[in-house]
């Protein structure tokens, strides 16, 4: 048991971290604050349960979702959430994030490659299905005999965009 760093050994599973109570209430508080959207309510929470338990995966993910949507550094969200997806590679809410931060910063391609693999550890993640309906499918190329980023399809595909999207507004 080390409580002194805020991280019990949770029972019955060997290796597996369980928040001591006060790290545990930080998260929690923290979580629901990021969820109402209160985002530097959240960031304290989250920093003050990461210096708790410095080491714990979702702890850092959330932190790092939480600076993202601080507009802070894309960089130091990134590696937050990247390395809690790595320390546990089996848990689809860590993707989840890491692609929310992605998202934030406009990069929607790496988003979809992480929504992708959470999916693919667990098919009826809710969050991750709303995720990816959200962002919805993409369009077939105008020149189908043309790669997608070819400058024809590309310069056609955005005159289309903007055809489609000036008749929806009407």
């Amino acid at each position: 048991m080390q409580g002194e760093i805020g991280i019990v050994e949770a029972p019955g599973s060997p290796g597996r971290q369980a928040l001591a109570p006060e790290a545990q209430r930080l998260f929690d508080e923290g979580r629901a604050a990021l969820d109402s959207n209160r985002v530097s309510e959240a960031l304290e929470s989250l920093r003050q349960a990461s210096a708790e338990a410095p080491e714990h995966p979702q702890i850092q993910s959330f932190l790092g979702l939480a600076v993202a949507r601080s507009d802070s550094a894309f960089s130091e969200a990134r590696t937050l959430c990247e390395d809690a997806a790595s320390q546990e590679f089996f848990n689809p809410e860590l993707y989840l994030n890491l692609a929310k931060v992605y998202l934030h910063f406009g990069r929607r391609s790496e988003a979809l490659r992480y929504l992708r693999r959470g999916q693919m550890i667990d098919p009826g993640h809710d969050g991750i299905q709303k995720s990816l309906s959200s962002l919805g499918k993409r369009g077939l190329p105008v020149v189908p005999f043309l790669p997608r980023r070819h400058p024809v399809n590309r310069a056609l595909g955005a005159a289309r965009s903007r055809f489609v999207g000036a008749f929806s507004r009407v």
